[in-house]
């Protein structure tokens, strides 16, 4: 049995690592070993259990006792898990952390101490590589364009091409990142809406919005399941990701701009349903966009209570140029429908 609580508060800042669990036991020894090897000596572990029925909370109870639980009775999301512990913990630093990433020992040390370096920065993003392609990028923060289209920079890029130093970006994905309590505090947590998918992005854009700067921290490195839990290209989040684009653009796109660029917006939108149609016969997408307009009304609401320190003109400047269709669906190409094959969990 292993201690993740450390005390050291006299040379360190506090971190407090949350992971959101949802029957993902096969994922849980690799990712809490992992933790227990970091070189960073004051965290604490919270796993937020949202009804899991395969064990996953036995497992913890009984092999990781000084792990600090918190189980809902049904599926919550993402958002509204981690909002549990952002709300419940007060230590300098928040982390995020998938239940299906193995983090190397240097990850929390090497986000840290960027953060400590830049006081303006309130969340910084982690390295993450594919698990079955270590040498492949996932994610070196997320980016977003002129479309309100979001992505994951250097998505399927070999880990070459990657900075080596610290790099302001637009966002970062909470799969694997830190977050500075101040900057939650003025700008507020996940939009539990979200339910899953696009939280992230909807507040790396609303603390943009606030001034707050963003880093990408290539010394953070971490291995990832991507989509282990959902499945990349399933239904289930095909329907999430359309709907929460719908609201993400509502809420965060600066105006009068929107008006102008909302007809190439609706243009690039419409293809790529009718792409995922025509190729794949999968209506889950314009599912998606049905419910997010359904649901417009209110996300213009949470619009107006978005704290804005910077003008249109220049939030449009952190924004990506347009792309043509071919390249945006290049930024996904290596995102293939798979069910990867899980490792045995170990008890």
């Amino acid at each position: 049995m292993l201690n993740y609580t450390h005390t050291d508060s006299t040379s360190h800042p506090h971190v407090d690592i949350v992971i959101v669990n949802w029957n993902g036991l096969r994922y849980l020894p690799a990712c809490l070993n992992a933790l227990s090897a970091q070189t960073y000596s004051d965290f604490s572990i919270w796993i937020v259990d949202n009804g899991s029925t395969d064990g996953s909370v036995e497992y913890v109870r009984n092999q990781h006792p000084s792990v600090q639980l918190i189980c809902n009775a049904t599926n919550l999301g993402f958002a509204a898990a981690n909002n549990q512990v952002f709300r419940t913990a007060h230590s300098e630093y928040i982390a995020p952390l998938n239940n299906d990433t193995v983090v190397d020992p240097g990850w929390l040390s090497a986000l840290v101490e960027a953060m400590a370096q830049h006081p303006r920065a309130g969340m910084a993003a982690a390295k993450m590589l594919f698990a079955a392609s270590p040498g492949l990028i996932n994610s070196a923060g997320i980016a977003v364009d002129r479309l309100g289209i979001a992505w994951d920079r250097l998505g399927g890029r070999p880990e070459s091409a990657s900075e080596t130093s610290p790099t302001p970006v637009f966002g970062v994905s909470a799969g694997a990142a830190l977050y500075r309590r101040a900057m939650l505090d003025d700008i507020g947590l996940f939009d539990e809406g979200f339910f899953a998918y696009l939280e992230d992005v909807d507040l790396a854009w609303r603390a943009q919005w606030a001034g707050w700067e963003s880093l990408y921290v290539p010394g953070a490195r971490v291995t990832h399941h991507h989509s282990a839990t959902s499945r990349e290209g399933s239904p289930f989040k095909n329907r999430l990701l359309g709907r929460n684009k719908v609201w993400l653009i509502a809420k965060n796109y600066p105006m009068p701009y929107l008006w102008l660029c909302l007809p190439v917006i609706i243009g690039y939108d419409v293809a790529s349903m009718l792409y995922a149609i025509a190729a794949r016969r999968d209506i889950s997408p314009l599912e998606g966009r049905i419910a997010g307009l359904r649901g417009l009304v209110n996300a213009l609401r949470k619009r107006k209570t978005i704290l804005c320190r910077i003008t249109p003109r220049a939030m449009m400047a952190l924004l990506a140029p347009v792309e043509s269709p071919w390249r945006v669906l290049r930024r996904y190409r290596h995102l293939t429908p798979i069910t990867p094959a899980p490792p045995a969990a170990k008890k």
